[in-house]
């Protein structure tokens, strides 16, 4: 290991051990690469700024934020939860299996766990807790179980992320992430009704006949989001970037203009979270490109590669080696640094092994949705905690079961790519 990089890794554990914000810490170490390496410090702004002009498709991660929040506003969330409740509110758990209902439904719109488990989350939640025998920790372990569900069914944020960084189709992706949500979702509910039975958990409360179409045709109307984007990205309407800005339309026409569900000072403040939660983003990605150019500079991801291909693994074995690595980082790294720190070093090695890059991808998505529910850093975990106030401890302990079904539909997807191939193979994008 040159001084350099031996530089640039201390300052970042430095920078992380001392709680600072990791775009701060990325950023600083990078800098302090480039002044052991006596290169000059312009480089580091070249780095950024072209990374950040070259990649068109880093214009959906703000807008796709913006969607998630227009509808967590305007009253979006409660209408779906409403409509999910006609379907499965009358099965044993019935208000569980509407959480996971509601967020299959979600994930089609937002692209993100954070907004899924801050908005219909919070709705199952309150309506959970109203009745004993759903407990506080078990209500907050559904919610962050299913909050997973949306950055996998398309669209989604982190797959806009790896196709930066891998070069890989963002349709291809979001085709390859609907059959891995899907199977998420089916073994979550089928671990809710064993629970369930179990515990003798009541079903929902029966609409009045007279209730249900008012009930369905308000649901309908936010069903047509998903539609709307799928439609146009496949047929070739628009691309995957442009989807986000219809994405963000749709829901203002829907929550502004037809729901009237907020004023003027409330899309403003809406705009203002979005800017916010955007530039955090962004600020992390910039900063990242700065921590690549000194990898690639040091020649990391080829030597991994040839590591790997000294090693003689076959798909298989990398490919759970890569699992277990993603699963220890997920407990204490965000989503957004795996994905533009490490995945760009396994790229090679996955190159070099002939393994798709649509499979990997959605493997290595799923894998780090399951970073957001385990201690001790799981950001779904806390996020869940600061709305409701529900303890930590409690929402880990109920969802060990959570936890375990989503470890086995990761090694289901890692062990069967076909599960992610099938889509993108049938709709021709990808060819082998």
């Amino acid at each position: 290991m040159s001084a350099a990089l031996g530089t640039l890794l201390g300052v970042l554990v430095a920078g992380m051990l001392l709680r600072a914000p990791i775009a701060f810490a990325m950023l600083a170490s990078g800098i302090a690469y480039l002044i052991v390496k006596g290169q000059d410090l312009g480089l580091a702004a070249e780095q950024v700024l072209n990374g950040l002009y070259n990649g068109y498709v880093l214009l959906a991660v703000p807008l796709f934020v913006f969607a998630a929040n227009l509808m967590n506003a305007g009253t979006i969330s409660e209408r779906l939860f409403d409509f999910s409740r006609v379907l499965v509110g009358r099965m044993r758990g019935g208000l569980a299996q509407v959480d996971i209902l509601v967020s299959v439904i979600f994930s089609g719109m937002s692209g993100s766990a954070i907004a899924d488990a801050a908005g219909p989350g919070l709705v199952t939640i309150r309506q959970m807790l109203k009745k004993p025998e759903y407990t506080p920790g078990f209500a907050g372990a559904v919610v962050v179980a299913s909050a997973t569900i949306g950055p996998i069914i398309p669209p989604s944020i982190p797959m806009v992320i790896y196709a930066l960084v891998s070069g890989t189709s963002v349709g291809a992706l979001f085709l390859g992430g609907v059959v891995p949500g899907l199977l998420i979702a089916a073994l979550l509910m089928i671990g809710v009704h064993i629970i369930a039975t179990r515990r003798n958990m009541p079903k929902d409360d029966p609409i009045a006949a007279a209730e249900l179409p008012g009930i369905v045709l308000r649901g309908l109307l936010p069903l047509t989001l998903p539609v709307v984007l799928l439609a146009g990205i496949y047929s070739g309407v628009f691309t995957p970037t442009e989807a986000a800005a219809v994405a963000a339309l749709h829901a203002l026409i829907l929550a502004a203009g037809v729901y009237r569900a907020f004023s003027p000072a409330a899309l403003y403040a809406v705009t203002l979270e979005s800017l916010r939660s955007s530039a955090v983003i962004t600020m992390i990605i910039a900063s990242a490109y700065l921590l690549n150019y000194a990898f690639a500079a040091e020649g990391i991801p080829n030597q991994l590669a040839q590591w790997v291909n000294g090693l003689q693994l076959g798909q298989l074995p990398f490919l759970l080696l890569v699992n277990a690595v993603f699963l220890v980082l997920g407990c204490f790294l965000d989503v957004s640094v795996m994905l533009l720190v490490f995945v760009p070093m396994l790229i090679p090695a996955a190159r070099l092994l002939g393994l798709d890059l649509v499979h990997f991808g959605v493997v290595v998505v799923v894998n780090m949705m399951i970073g957001l529910v385990t201690p001790p850093f799981g950001m779904l975990l806390f996020v869940t905690n600061a709305l409701t106030g529900i303890r930590l401890r409690d929402m880990v302990r109920e969802g060990l079961p959570f936890t375990a079904l989503l470890l086995l539909s990761l090694l289901l997807l890692t062990l069967f790519p076909q599960l992610v191939l099938w889509l993108p193979q049938t709709m021709g994008y990808v060819t082998h």
